[in-house]
């Protein structure tokens, strides 16, 4: 047996509303028992109706098998022999005689009318057993009965058209009371169904505030709560919406503790690298003393100094980026003027040549100067980590190239810094922005990346209003940075919170 394709199976079913289902419910079974009422109701009229027609047939069967008179002989002039009686008789298999009664236009007489042809041809074909049968003629189904009379067969029936018609006016009465008690089944059900799930609709309606409320940030307030009415622990629902609350009080307290927590650590940062600050200018100084010294320093010495100094500045540059972030984590205002983006760009891809000699640096600026508010010093720092990142984190012979765009229609300035290199990880992509983010080719290397560059753009980016976001591939990499220009930049507060970044592969 030959597999199908996955295009052709079935997906999986779209789950429906509780409110539907249930809706639904109360519509189905009134209609189920009006269905069963009405095909058992119908079934035993019609057997009801096809009794009394056998019962005529019987008396009609009776009466003309005494018929003494020969010129009586007529059975449909008898007495009380009803409109439509059907009257035959059969001699070795043939019809003899086959007529119907049928009343006159405009009289109330009847008469005698022949059996067409078409019909006779059916009567041979009655079991002789004296029991009603049902025939199908050309005026509809009649039942009939044969019996043996002197010789012959004697063939008595009457029509069913009534007793149908009867089936039909009883059937559609029953459709319409039952159309009528599903739809009101329905409309009842639905409002039912309303005012029973309202407790519910409470506890998604709060459920869904708390989807909303941006829970990564920092003092982040759980004021949501289902109400009172919907925490009745006598119902079900209500069981729901109670621990609905009791559960975002334990996230509320959890959060509390979070935020607590994380405050304490950063501010132990700040004051830890407040405090190191001192000791290492001291190392430093007296490291390059000792290296300057007009004594002779043995020359396994002068390394080791000049290994403490270098080891000194690194370590001067974390503090010095770590208490950076804490000053923007705590909201700690920028330093706000006209800043010409066209020439930071210029000196930052300069500078960027000097340390990464063995990289090719392209820069495409517009030909008109590029100017945002914010904090010249903190944008330069966001050019020289993002050129630092395409030197550190790319082979030799990679290009980075730098292009400034400004968007007349948006008042925004675009700023991006692509390169060729390898691209950075899938499993890292993600994580750029966070603080301490490194390959593993960087953990590696003595002089790489102490993982708070990227964290230092999107926080200073976010401190301008700005966003930064970062697309990568095997061949390229794309960090772009959009800030408001100088008259349409947005003063907001600065919380510290969660930066707007993005990232994609």
């Amino acid at each position: 047996m030959t597999p199908r394709h996955p295009a052709h199976r079935r997906g999986p079913r779209r789950a429906r509303p509780l409110r539907t289902r249930l809706i639904a419910a109360l519509v189905a079974l009134p209609a189920v028992v009006c269905l069963v009422v009405g095909v058992i109701s119908e079934f035993a009229l019609s057997r009801f109706l096809t009794q009394q027609v056998d019962a005529q047939v019987r008396d009609a069967v009776e009466r003309t098998r005494h018929l003494d008179d020969p010129r009586d002989g007529d059975p449909l002039r008898l007495p009380g022999t009803a409109t439509g009686t059907l009257y035959a008789r059969l001699s070795g298999g043939q019809v003899r005689e086959a007529a119907t009664l049928g009343q006159v236009p405009g009289s109330p007489e009847n008469e005698a009318r022949a059996l067409p042809a078409a019909d006779a041809a059916v009567l041979p074909t009655v079991p002789v057993d004296g029991h009603p049968h049902t025939i199908s003629l050309s005026g509809g189904d009649y039942r009939v009965s044969a019996t043996v009379d002197g010789g012959t067969v004697l063939i008595v029936g009457l029509p069913m058209h009534q007793a149908e018609e009867t089936l039909v006016t009883v059937g559609v009465s029953l459709g319409a009371v039952a159309a009528v008690a599903v739809l009101g089944a329905g409309l009842l059900g639905a409002v039912v169904v309303r005012r029973t799930l309202r407790p519910l609709d409470r506890v998604a309606a709060a459920a869904a505030q708390v989807t909303e409320l941006p829970l990564d940030r920092r003092d982040v307030a759980l004021p949501v709560r289902v109400p009172l009415t919907g925490t009745d622990p006598a119902t079900e629902v209500g069981q729901v919406g109670h621990a609905l609350n009791q559960m975002l009080v334990h996230i509320d307290h959890a959060l509390d503790a979070r935020a607590n927590s994380e405050r304490r650590v950063r501010q132990f940062v700040a004051d830890a690298s407040h405090e190191l600050r001192t000791p290492l200018a001291a190392i430093r100084g007296y490291a390059e003393l000792t290296r300057r010294s007009n004594g002779r320093v043995p020359p396994e010495i002068a390394h080791a100094m000049r290994q403490v100094e270098s080891a000194a500045d690194r370590m001067t540059a974390l503090v010095d980026d770590l208490l950076l972030l804490a000053r923007l984590d705590a909201g700690r205002p920028l330093e706000t003027a006209e800043v010409d983006l066209t020439r930071l760009a210029a000196d930052a891809v300069g500078d960027a040549q000097i340390a990464g000699p063995r990289h090719r640096w392209r820069l495409d600026l517009p030909p008109d100067p590029v100017v945002v508010t914010g904090d010249a010093q903190r944008l330069r720092q966001v050019l020289a980590n993002l050129l630092a990142g395409g030197r550190t984190h790319t082979p030799p012979g990679t290009t980075v190239t730098t292009r400034l765009v400004a968007l007349a229609g948006d008042a925004v300035a675009v700023l991006t810094v692509t390169d060729d290199g390898p691209g950075i990880p899938a499993d890292l992509l993600p994580h750029v922005f966070e603080r301490f983010a490194r390959g593993e080719a960087s953990r590696s290397n003595p002089g790489g990346s102490t993982g708070l560059g990227m964290a230092i753009v999107a926080a200073v980016v976010h401190a301008h209003h700005g966003t930064v976001e970062v697309r990568s591939r095997p061949g390229r990499t794309e960090f772009e940075v959009r800030l408001p220009r100088t008259g349409s930049a947005q003063h907001h507060h600065n919380d510290g919170q969660a930066r707007p970044v993005k990232v994609s592969s």
